[in-house]
């Protein structure tokens, strides 16, 4: 099954690890036809971005979801975190353990859809602290 994509002008995704992006054109539509990683922009985490330990999980996320090249470099790195993260803050491991459920069975967007909820936690978690 065909996913048909509307990008608006300037927006930008990643395809298959590549990064594609609309000029100033109005409705640019792409039909992708088989199954690879796709991100939109409003779902991309740029490195600078990744200043928190949740935001890091993420981004860890992201890049296994599209750079098969160095999988295993950023999965051991994910699970050094996770590991962290869980021994600082047990009250997050209902959602860690929900998030490495869809890393392990390489469900990978969706992994990064329960971590945005990871990050809320977070700031929410730190809003109270301050």
């Amino acid at each position: 099954m065909s996913l048909k994509i509307t990008l608006k002008p300037k927006e930008r995704m990643i395809i298959g690890g590549a990064v594609v992006t609309n000029g100033n054109r109005t409705g640019c539509n792409l039909i992708i036809d088989n199954n690879v990683p796709i991100l939109r922009q409003k779902d991309i985490l740029n490195e600078e971005e990744a200043d928190s330990p949740c935001r890091k999980i993420y981004f860890l996320i992201q890049l296994m979801y599209i750079d098969e090249e160095n999988f295993i470099t950023y999965q051991h790195s994910y699970w050094n975190l996770v590991h962290e993260i869980v021994q600082a803050a047990p009250s997050m491991t209902g959602l860690i353990d929900q998030i490495s459920e869809h890393v392990i069975n390489q469900k990978y967007y969706q992994a990064l859809k329960f971590a945005q909820h990871l990050i809320s936690y977070e700031q929410e978690a730190i809003s109270c602290v301050q």
